[in-house]
């Protein structure tokens, strides 16, 4: 019986405990920023509730941090995915079947890797030009 209840608990429970946890997370600053903002509001001294709500809203990424990040994640992913498909080639160097686990799991993944770091990196190179310095 606890042999079936862990990956219930491990694969339903701690998924729906983590998505609850940050929904009320969010929730909870919205409700913060709300309250200065009321509190702002009814005191009346003279705050602009325009420039304070203004303030007090998500800080948004420029144009220039969304591009370092793109490029960020295209060389993380591209070199995760180099290292495992180096990985895999070596282990079928090394003697291994190819149909054995050594060989094509770190190829598979490898190769996803490889493949959304490359396109990181393409959308980089894409939308550098767009931006002005």
């Amino acid at each position: 019986m606890t042999e079936m209840l862990v990956p219930i608990f491990v694969c339903v429970v701690l998924p729906v405990c983590i998505v609850t946890i940050v929904f009320v997370a969010a929730m909870n600053n919205d409700n913060k920023r709300a309250q200065v903002l009321i509190k702002a509001i009814e005191s009346n001294n003279g705050i602009d509730a325009d420039k304070l709500a203004e303030a007090l809203q998500k800080p948004k990424k420029t144009a220039r941090e969304i591009l370092n990040l793109r490029l960020l994640r295209g060389c993380i992913f591209s070199f995760i995915g180099l290292a495992l498909c180096i990985v895999g080639i070596v282990s079928l160097c090394m003697g291994t079947e190819f149909s054995a686990d050594p060989v094509t799991v770190p190829l598979v993944f490898g190769g996803a890797s490889l493949a959304v770091g490359q396109s990181y990196l393409v959308v980089y190179f894409v939308t550098r030009k767009q931006i002005k310095d």
